[in-house]
């Protein structure tokens, strides 16, 4: 695969993950912080508030577990080519 298909690819990939991310954190936040039966046409105070929170924590949870994955990937590669390196 040409490196530019690759890139393209790899984008349309990550564009698919954040929008997916995007509907989870908007599926759990809204269950979790609004009740199924509205009273009011707009949020109250402790709905806003409830959205904020689980919004930030979502997100930074999100970060934290990026960094994570992105830190063993980078260990699985240099484990991979150490054994590249040992067996050849």
């Amino acid at each position: 695969m040409d490196p530019m298909k690759a890139q393209q690819l790899a984008a349309e990939l990550e564009v698919e993950m954040m929008a997916d991310m995007y509907n989870r954190m908007t599926n759990a936040c809204h269950r979790k912080c609004v009740p199924p039966h509205y009273k009011e046409a707009e949020l109250t105070k402790g709905e806003s508030v409830c959205l904020d929170r689980c919004v930030a924590k979502y997100l930074d949870l999100h970060e934290r577990l990026g960094r994570k994955l992105t830190e063993l990937s980078v260990q699985d590669e240099e484990m991979m080519r150490k054994a590249a390196a040992g067996s050849g």
